[in-house]
């Protein structure tokens, strides 16, 4: 063999310093000349040989071999080696012992079966001597088998301390195993430093500090051998380990070391065995808990030791030679020479340029490069793809002081992450110092990881799951600011998906009880596990936003207000203004996107005022629109009140909701000052003045809208007018004649709340209306919903559209009918939770067939809603909304009779408070009282439900929308006709940062659903009728959203170019009317006619905007009292027959003749006044 490295190479180098038998070493401790004496075995002449500063070379005679002397240490003056000195003590150590535990064993054994033997020739005596003799013989072995059980005993009490002593099962024996492991690894370092000196030197103990470390490292070795030798079970088991073998072949040679005054190398270096215990140890110190990890440091160890080892036993043999050659064959090669020929050697390089060349060297590599080999072979690839296996995001979160964090976990996608980040980080917002941790299970792909890389100073990505407690741990949850659970918006099952948000919660709450969590849930019946979580608080800012609640809320309101759905989806959507300078409609329509929601303490120059007159001092003076308030009442509890009426006035520390373009705007609105600010008209120039008042005001109640501060509830933050506390001081919240009746009677007609419309529980039978009976009852101003659904769908949940419809706000005859068309085994299976509400028909069909559209006359409808339960079954995104699109297209493309003629629309009743509903110049709403007639499905209100947003191109075919335009820049949602669910994706950011702003929306859109109401329907999963009570009728005293017409009514002077800024000021003043925006046709800019009837929205317009007689404005209207007085009598009446009827709700009749000679002169003056467009709802 060539070289022990596997390579060729030449035999330059050679041992002996040049080719000689002298080995050249220093005069010093470190070493002197090894030479051998060619011509005389003299001791002194080889002592003067060897003590002179310059070589010699001479002949070999293997007569005597000198070695290093001193003239301090006493060595041999021969120069004799004693290698074997040290080998001979460990090589009797381990076969003595050996010897002896194979002697003990024997003589064990043969004891064993002599007892064997012996006990069964006293069992035979026994039976055959009898009882009376047995009793007799029994007590001296009684006391030998005591003797015996005591001595056993005490061995098995000092073998179980021994036990506990090495184990890691006690603090004592982890700082135990872990102090031995530290000291093999401290006596393979003295090693490594000793391995730079000769093999074999003489050397004081008391002088060398080295070899009195090692000593003492030794001793405790033979102290800890001991405590493992006791508590052995299988002592020759114990004999033949690894670390037994080390400890023979380590310890002893150091006793010998010190009796000789000599150092030999030897085999100290199998001391890196112990290498191989690094993963237990790490495993007892809790730092590995991962089975990749313990994998990967055993292999490592492994690998390392074996590595280590051999080198140690190449440089022994290599640098002392052969014995047999009388050790002439040596060369002088280092430790670290060896240990880079064993790594060539294994991965069968072989460089040739270090080589093995003595026969144990190159014997030892034969056998080595075997399984040497193969260990590479297999451990080093092993090694590198568990390192390449290592999780990339795998680290833990170091939190900045000063910044706080958020995590967000459960459905992370780049469509979620994108829509989150793209509303959490908005430059609307104030200075967002909140770093985002988004913690997932799997590794982001190369776009989303792209994406994080963009945000890389405020976003950061963990691998891992909310649901393990040591990943919960490296986000730092426990000092995270809040928790966000996004939820999978298109998944086929929407339950399961809920339940895997529920279980994030209760692992989350479970670590750390504290956090506050925001999460979607995609049904509204799941909100209720939320609340059997104990730590569960929506006190302290915890919130579900129920998807499917606020879409179908939305949706409802649009029944009610047609393209609201539009303007309260953009108002809390951080949107950046896009400038326009044509005059088009999309100029009017972005101008009021830029606007979203803010909340902000109002100054203490408001203090005292009603709240009409602030909001008015705000729209005119500081530009701002204050629509709500956070109310305390005497008690400190928190209630936001909506447009809350005149009766109201302003304290001290009030927090106002505003809708304006950013935040630094409604920083006015707490900067404003009477004093200083009184006559600015320029509403920029206000800003914090040096009052006293103001900044006392400012250290007592800070202004908020950043994530530092966020507003939180510390009462009820449902609808505030559920307490009947402020109605004792309010003229206008005494119950009129028509609450007085409901009173006196004892029919359940309202929910036990009062928020709600209710009726006793209804059998689907009799609300079941065939196409026939359709036809026959003529519908006009109710809402149609086409719904889509088999037996296999989920649930929508449409009773959260109802409710809203249902909401007690509405006097009874103010109610829309609603008729569902579709599925029956669908409506079945919601039917439980809609059977308890009034003025409910199905049709059994298919929203797909005409003559089902015609028999429930959707031609006269107030709104047609097309929902469908079968989205998210279908793979292609753009197939998901193929019923819904097939459905609107077929309702446009129909063409309706005019023989029928216009209806005097019932369900309408939008008549402020001290109105006279019977003079129609007086009515705000005249203009809406009376259903256009519609000759073509085209002009049918209709609000069409997406799932993919794209698929919106494909409503209307008239439009030019880019397939790429983002949503809220379509026609048709900017016009209200289309509603998709990831418009709501914004309601995490913006309940993050004011928890208040969810609570507003939903009141707004839930006609009043309240945590109490919740909790009821959590318990029965239906609303419960309750008997009208003075508390449960104030609770229909709030406020509503209406759509006011200016096409005739007091207002009508103003339709015609008047400003929008007089409108606000006269509603507001005169009707506690809330105007908020506008509803617009399309086409009003143009000066030549046109007959498209599609209107769109206009959020929050300037003062001096221009209006004009077509438009309908966006209000909060106030609850008429006696609105319901004037129809008592006809809907009471028409209740009570209808209800032993089929039909359970009241329906339009067909209209009689003065309705019928009516009707030509309404639609005259009409014409007169506009005859390009028409009016609808």
């Amino acid at each position: 063999m060539a070289n022990g490295g596997g390579g060729g190479g030449g035999n330059s180098g050679g041992g002996g310093g040049g080719g000689g038998s002298s080995l050249r070493m220093s005069s010093n401790i470190h070493a002197n000349h090894l030479s051998l004496d060619a011509s005389s075995s003299s001791s002194s002449s080889s002592s003067s040989s060897s003590s002179s500063s310059s070589s010699s070379v001479h002949e070999p005679k293997m007569d005597a071999l000198i070695i290093p002397v001193t003239m301090e240490v006493p060595c041999d003056s021969r120069g004799q080696r004693m290698w074997w000195a040290f080998l001979a003590s460990s090589m009797v150590t381990f076969f003595g012992g050996l010897f002896i535990i194979l002697l003990w064993r024997t003589l064990k054994y043969l004891w064993t079966v002599c007892c064997h033997c012996g006990g069964k020739t006293k069992e035979a005596q026994k039976i055959n001597n009898g009882s009376s003799q047995a009793d007799g013989t029994l007590k001296p072995v009684d006391e030998k088998e005591e003797a015996v059980a005591a001595e056993v005993g005490w061995m098995t009490s000092v073998k179980d301390w021994a036990g506990v002593m090495i184990s890691a099962q006690t603090l004592t024996g982890r700082v135990l195993v872990v102090l031995v492991f530290a000291l093999s690894i401290g006596a393979l370092v003295i090693y490594f430093i000793d391995s730079s000196n000769p093999i074999e030197s003489c050397q004081n103990f008391y002088k060398d500090f080295t070899l009195q470390i090692d000593m003492a490292f030794n001793v405790f070795f033979l102290l800890y051998f001991g405590l493992r030798f006791i508590a052995a079970n299988d002592k020759l088991w114990f004999w033949l380990e690894v670390n037994s073998v080390v400890d023979f072949f380590t310890v002893p040679p150091v006793f010998v070391s010190v009796y000789l005054n000599r150092s030999w190398l030897g085999l100290r270096f199998l001391r890196a065995l112990r290498l191989i215990q690094f993963s237990e140890i790490l495993q007892f110190l809790n730092i590995l808990k991962t089975s990749n990890s313990i994998k990967l440091v055993n292999l490592l160890s492994i690998f390392i030791s074996t590595w280590l080892t051999a080198a140690g036993f190449i440089h022994l043999v290599e640098n002392s030679g052969d014995p047999w050659e009388n050790f002439q064959n040596n060369q002088a090669l280092t430790y670290w020479e060896c240990v880079y020929l064993l790594m060539v050697t294994m991965s069968t390089v072989g460089y040739g340029d270090v080589y093995a060349k003595t026969t144990l060297g190159r014997l030892f590599m034969v056998f080595f490069i075997l399984g040497g080999l193969a260990m590479f072979a297999s451990y080093v690839p092993e090694i590198i793809e568990l390192i390449g296996n290592r999780k990339k995001y795998g680290g833990s979160y170091s939190a900045v002081s000063g910044r706080k964090h958020i995590v967000v976990c459960g459905h992370i996608t780049l469509e979620s992450v994108s829509n989150f980040l793209k509303d959490f980080l908005h430059k609307d917002r104030d200075d967002v110092n909140v770093e985002i941790v988004f913690l997932h299970n799997i590794s982001p792909n190369l776009e989303l990881e792209a994406l994080f890389k963009r945000h890389f100073t405020q976003v950061e990505f963990y691998q891992g799951s909310v649901l393990n407690p040591h990943d919960l741990a490296r986000v730092k949850i426990e000092s995270a600011d809040a928790c966000l659970i996004l939820a999978n918006k298109y998944c086929a099952d929407p339950d399961a998906e809920d339940a895997s948000n529920i279980m994030r919660v209760i692992s989350i709450k479970n670590y750390h009880p504290k956090i506050r969590i925001i999460t979607q849930m995609l049904q509204y019946h799941n909100k209720a596990h939320l609340l059997n979580i104990p730590s569960w608080n929506w006190k302290e800012g915890d919130d579900a936003i129920c998807l499917a609640e606020l879409k179908l809320g939305f949706i409802a309101q649009s029944c009610l207000a047609q393209g609201l759905s539009t303007m309260l989806a953009n108002l809390f959507s951080m949107r950046s203004f896009i400038k326009i300078e044509e005059d088009t409609w999309q100029k009017y329509y972005l101008e009021g996107v830029s606007n979203e929601m803010y909340t902000e303490y109002l100054s203490s120059a408001f203090v005292g005022l009603s709240f009409p007159t602030v909001c008015e001092l705000c729209f005119v003076k500081l530009k701002l629109l204050m629509i709500a308030i956070e109310y305390k009442s005497a008690n400190r509890e928190s209630r936001i009140l909506i447009n809350p009426g005149n009766h109201l006035k302003i304290q001290e520390g009030t927090l106002g909701f505003f809708i304006a373009s950013d935040a630094k705007e409604v920083k006015r609105a707490f900067f404003y000052c009477k004093a200083c600010h009184d006559d600015i008209t320029d509403p920029k120039r206000i800003k914090k003045c040096g009052c006293k008042r103001l900044i006392y005001f400012e250290d007592e109640q800070p202004s908020t809208l950043s994530p530092k501060k966020k507003q939180r509830n510390g009462g009820m933050r449902n609808s505030p007018n559920t307490s009947p506390k402020l109605m004792r001081h309010d003229p206008l919240l005494i119950p009129g004649n028509d609450q007085i009746d409901n009173m006196d009677s004892n029919v359940k007609k309202y929910d036990s709340t009062g928020m709600f419309h209710w009726c006793a529980p209804k059998d689907i039978e009799k609300v079941i209306l065939t196409r026939s009976e359709a036809a026959m009852t003529v519908l006009s101003g109710h809402v149609v919903v086409c719904i889509f659904g088999d037996v296999s769908s989920a649930l929508i949940g449409l009773r959260n559209l109802v409710m809203p419809l249902r909401a007690s706000n509405f006097h009874y005859h103010e109610l829309k009918h609603i008729v569902f068309v579709g599925s029956i085994e669908y409506l079945k299976r919601e039917w439980e939770t809609l059977h308890n509400f009034p003025k409910v028909s199905i049709l059994p069909g298919t929203p797909l067939s005409r003559a089902d559209l015609r028999a429930v006359n959707i031609n006269l409808c107030d709104m047609c809603v097309i929902l469908s339960a079968n989205q998210n079954n279908i793979d292609d995104t753009s197939l998901q909304d193929k019923e819904c699109i097939l459905a609107s297209l077929n309702i446009k493309s129909m063409q309706f009779d005019d023989s029928i003629g216009v209806l005097q629309a019932n369900s309408q009743g939008f008549t402020p408070p001290g109105m006279d509903r019977s003079s129609p110049d007086n009515s705000p709403v005249h203009g809406m009282l009376r259903q256009p007639s519609i000759t073509t499905g085209v002009n049918i209100p209709i609000i069409t439900e997406l799932v993919n947003d794209t698929n919106v191109q494909f409503l209307d075919q008239d439009d030019d929308d880019d397939p790429d335009t983002e949503l809220y820049l379509t026609q048709p949602f900017a016009c209200g006709t289309a509603f998709a669910v990831s418009v709501l994706d914004s309601l995490m950011s913006a309940t993050y940062f004011n928890d208040n702003i969810l609570t507003l929306i939903r009141t707004l859109v839930t006609g009043g659903a309240t945590p109490e109401l919740e909790a009821l329907i959590a318990e029965e999963n239906a609303l419960r009728g309750g008997y009208s009570t003075p508390q449960t009728l104030a609770n229909r005293d709030r406020c509503r959203v209406a759509q006011l017409a200016l096409l005739d009514g007091p207002f009508a002077d103003l339709g015609d170019g008047g400003c929008y800024g007089d409108l606000f000021c006269k509603a507001l003043k005169t009707y506690n009317m809330l105007c908020f925006g506008i509803y617009r046709l399309r086409d009003a800019h143009l000066s030549t006619p046109s007959q498209c009837t599609k209107r769109y929205v206009i959020t929050n317009p300037p003062y001096e905007f221009e209006l004009v007689p077509t438009d309908l404005i966006f209000c909060l209207m106030q609850f008429d009292h006696n609105a319901g007085q004037s129809r008592a009598s006809l809907s009471h009446s028409s209740h009570s027959s209808q209800s032993s009827s089929k039909k359970s709700s009241s329906v339009h009749s067909i209209p009689s003749t003065a309705n019928r000679q009516n009707r030509p002169k309404s639609r005259e003056s009409r014409d007169k006044q506009n005859r390009k467009e028409m009016v609808y709802r």
